[in-house]
């Protein structure tokens, strides 16, 4: 480091002041209270009590008790004013502009290097978590709205602070691997992913990985079981912040008890290993107050959960949870982000060979569910089940029921004469299943079930093979081609959805075959299809992996993605594709509405264009419009109530259950077209009740969501941009010039912080501030620059370090006072510790008050006076400027410290005018 050059100013006959030498400071007898002193180890601190031979000072947010003879007297604003001493104005702007870059982002996490562009809402919430630490919250944001981003957001400026050490991340097992990639790519935070391989006695993980994410069904198996991995899972020491996604897996039922994830956190809860807990989930409340308050009871027992008053805590929940919808989010100028999602019907008929096929088949269910009634417990139930498989698989396409049936008539013919008890293998599945697992479930099932399901069934198996044999050609796949050839531009991207593997296949040969063999990818829980039409004419099996199709399909590779359920969760689609395509309904609409969300979601360019393949005289489709209809009510009366819109149908959908849904189809089926409506009615009648719209409107009226109107003006207008000229003083002020390439920035690292940093790499080519330049995923960490970034992060530590409190400046129209914000009263390990306000008065008087960001860009606005002319200055006016200045930033502190118990302020800085500071 340079030293610095400093200048004093002696006091003139009339008051005024000019250069001179700067005096030696050296160490009074008693130091005073509030004197600024420097420690070797803790840094820059003031004076509590001078105890002799012992200095009580406060360093931060802590009090040390230190030896006298370790401190040195640290340069104060207050002593430059006195003695009239003046620093370098290159230093004294690196300083001020390291303090602002640290109170931003400690904040706001604006400088994390997220390679993505961080929104609104997204800095709102870490701003909103990071107010106190530790944190519980619960974040309920609609799909589609970053709570990857949001986490990383969260956690970089911890983690970089070292406030975080141990981080655990649970999730389902399907998203482990993208919560690992993401944070890794977005933000450098760098997890190892659990797996039972690498933990065993001799080499026990949980022992020595600190930044963790793993699959909370894994874990919560092996404790529950009692097994060794789980005991020292337990055992371990604790995390100081745990994430969870989808956090409604986390459920507690009055009747049912508590799921094992749940177990598995309160189990954790009660070991004290949480001290920070972060909760994501698109639906917290899933229908019953007991199992919402019991989630919330793990953010703060004392004050939720199922035995206390429920009036009360929701009174509370503003202090738990935090809730965004498409409708509301904006961009930094205020713009809604999302535009509504457009959804159109495309309708069909059946041929006279599928309608003889479904009249039929429609007959053979009502013939099932008859002699199902006569039987009593589980002989009933599992025929039941299996009945409802058949229609799901039926409601998706002749080729899904036909190849369960030809299943079922070979499995029967061959058992024939032990086929008289019911399979016990047949359950309505558990939490752990993904809906890919439902789904093979429902196409498996027949081979389990050798129970008949009525008398006679070989016959009218063989009935319904006869009539689904000679079609060929399904009216649903040959509308769904005629709707993209003539119907959307050439080229158009589509993503379309199937329930099951033998639509999927049907859907991806005939794309195929109309549009060219490797137009089209497909993703399911299994990443292979067995039978296919290959390019040669022959059929056979074909794999595709989930990201190497998705990245196919983003990249324009393929213009089409058929895909499962599978992709219905933790995959983005959105980078060239708008249009969707439903080619079959599933039963539970919670499904729609992830679906869709794989691309109506931050990043889409476009307007959301989803279509419906729809027959309108099968009674799925009927049903379908009488809850389209129920649910459009239920939104106007909402919208009623709302200041704000909110996507009512997921959060109606999620609160009613999947399970009524489907009861609802299945029992459809036996329904009249006359009777159905009033029958739908009654069956339908707690599906957004009146109780139920009064829960959702209660709860939301209740949590905390983002409101640009209310935060807009305050959110940081900054950007990694705006490091760039504080990084070049820095490397310039240790000699090393800053060089502009094509690519980006070069600059040699410092010797010494090459010695010091292992980690350091003696030059760094291609660097950048722009978050939205495309990089690999091994460019990322080295290459984008921002907090978190090694050469960076040493650069911030330099400046904060130094102590130049006084200087003049280029490009200053009137005197800039920067002061610290920090709580007076310790103890209370804020997230947030020191906030940076700046003041200055401007020609008629106005005093105008800057929060840090805007401290940040007067700085870089600023230039260099590094041969000033001596300034003629009034010292006793400059002081009582400095008070009023600092009075009025006083007032501004129940706004912007209101996460301080009792915030005090201090000046730091003043910046002045080169060519004449006169007050």
């Amino acid at each position: 480091m340079t030293s610095c050059r400093s200048l004093t100013m002696q006091t003139l006959k009339n008051g005024q002041t000019a250069i001179g030498t700067m005096p030696k400071m050296t160490m009074p007898e008693a130091l005073a209270a509030d004197t600024r002193v420097n420690h070797p180890r803790h840094g820059v601190g003031h004076v509590i009590a001078d105890a002799g031979e012992f200095v009580v000072a406060r360093f931060g947010a802590t009090i040390q008790q230190v030896l006298r003879t370790e401190l040195t007297l640290a340069r104060s604003l207050d002593q430059a004013l006195s003695t009239g001493t003046f620093d370098e104005s290159s230093e004294t702007l690196m300083r001020a502009s390291a303090m602002a870059i640290r109170s931003v982002n400690d904040q706001w996490g604006v400088f994390s290097r997220s390679r993505v562009q961080l929104l609104p809402h997204q800095l709102w919430v870490c701003h909103k978590v990071n107010r106190t630490f530790p944190f519980r919250w619960l974040v309920a944001d609609d799909v589609g709205l970053g709570k990857t981003i949001e986490a990383g957001l969260v956690l970089m400026p911890l983690v970089a602070r070292a406030q975080i050490r141990r981080l655990l991340v649970l999730a389902p097992a399907k998203l482990v691997p993208q919560w690992q990639k993401r944070l890794r790519q977005m933000f450098d935070i760098r997890l190892q992913v659990y797996d039972r391989s690498v933990d065993t006695p001799a080499v026990d993980f949980w022992d020595t990985a600190n930044m963790v994410v793993a699959s909370v069904h894994t874990l919560r198996r092996e404790v529950a079981d009692g097994r060794s991995e789980g005991s020292r899972f337990l055992s371990a020491d604790p995390w100081d912040a745990v994430v969870v996604d989808e956090a409604h897996h986390l459920h507690a039922d009055e009747r049912m008890g508590e799921t094992l994830s749940f177990q598995l956190l309160r189990a954790l809860e009660e070991r004290q290993k949480i001290r920070s807990l972060l909760l994501f989930t698109g639906t917290p409340h899933r229908g019953k107050d007991y199992g919402f308050l019991s989630l919330l009871s793990l953010l703060d027992p004392g004050q939720f959960g199922p035995d206390h008053d429920i009036d009360e805590q929701l009174a509370k929940l503003p202090e738990v949870m935090i809730r965004n919808n498409k409708a509301t989010v904006t961009d930094l100028k205020g713009n809604r982000l999302f535009t509504p999602v457009t959804v159109e019907t495309r309708e069909y008929a059946f041929s006279p060979e599928e309608r003889a096929f479904y009249e039929t088949l429609s007959a053979f269910i009502i013939d099932g569910r008859a002699y199902a009634s006569t039987l009593d417990g589980r002989a009933q139930s599992a025929r039941m089940l299996l009945l409802i498989a058949l229609q799901k698989l039926a409601a998706s396409s002749i080729a899904a029921i036909r190849s369960a049936l030809t299943k079922r008539r070979a499995k029967l013919a061959d058992v024939a004469a032990q086929a008289r008890a019911p399979s016990p293998t047949i359950t309505e599945g558990d939490e752990d299943e993904t809906l890919d697992d439902r789904a093979r479930a429902d196409e498996e099932a027949w081979s389990k079930m050798l129970a008949e399901l009525m008398e006679g069934e070989i016959a009218r198996l063989d009935e319904l093979l006869e009539l689904a044999e000679p079609i060929a050609q399904e009216r649903k796949i040959e509308r769904l081609v005629d709707l993209i050839d003539r119907e959307l531009p050439a080229g158009e991207p589509v993503l379309l959805f199937t329930e099951y593997k033998a639509t999927q296949a049907l859907v991806v040969d005939a794309l195929h075959a109309r549009f060219g063999y490797g137009c089209c990818a497909f993703i399911n829980g299994d990443e292979r299809l067995e039978e296919i039409n290959k390019a040669d004419g022959s059929r056979g099996p074909k794999s595709w992996s989930r990201d190497t199709a998705a990245e196919a399909f983003n990249q324009g590779t393929i213009r089409f993605l058929v895909s499962t359920e599978a992709a219905g969760e933790g995959i983005d689609l959105q980078e060239r594709c708008a249009t969707l395509v439903h080619v079959d309904m599933p039963w539970n609409p919670m499904r729609l509405h992830q679906r869709v969300g794989r691309l109506s979601r931050y990043g889409q360019t476009r307007p959301v264009q989803v279509f419906i393949l729809r027959n309108p005289d099968t009674v799925e489709a009927r049903i379908w419009d009488l809850l389209n209809a129920k649910l459009e009510r239920i939104q106007r009366a909402l919208d009623e109530a709302m200041d704000e819109r909110e996507d009512i149908s997921q959060l109606v959908i999620g609160m009613t259950g999947p399970s009524a849904f489907e009861k609802i189809f299945a029992a459809g089926q036996t329904q009249s077209r006359e009777s159905l409506g009033q029958w739908f009615d009654r069956e339908s009648a707690t599906i957004g009740g009146e109780d139920l719209v009064d829960k959702v409107k209660t709860m939301l009226g209740n949590v905390t969501r983002f409101d640009f109107a209310q935060v807009g003006r305050n959110l940081p207008q900054v950007d990694l941009p705006d490091l760039e000229r504080f990084f070049a003083m820095m490397m310039e002020s240790h000699g090393r010039r800053v060089f502009r390439r094509d690519d980006g920035l070069d600059v040699l690292t410092p010797e010494k912080w090459v010695v010091e940093d292992y980690a350091m790499h003696d030059r760094y080519k291609g660097l950048l501030f722009d978050r939205n330049a495309r990089l690999g995923n091994r460019e990322g960490p080295t290459r984008l620059v921002g907090v978190g970034h090694t050469l960076f992060d040493r650069a911030l530590k330099e400046g904060a370090s130094l102590q130049s409190t006084l200087a003049t400046c280029l490009r200053l129209s009137a005197p800039l006072l920067i002061a610290s914000v920090e709580d007076q009263i310790t103890g209370q390990d804020h997230s947030v510790t020191r906030i940076v306000l700046g003041a200055w008065r401007d020609q008629e008087g106005q005093t105008h008050v800057l929060r840090d960001w805007e401290v940040l860009q007067m700085l870089n606005a600023l230039g260099r006076a590094d041969n000033p002319k001596p300034p003629s200055v009034n010292g006793e006016q400059l002081k009582a400027l400095e008070a009023d200045l600092l009075s009025a930033m006083s007032e501004s502190l129940p706004a912007v410290a209101d996460m301080m118990t009792r915030p005090g302020i201090r000046s730091e800085i003043m910046l002045l005018p080169d060519q004449d500071a006169g007050t």
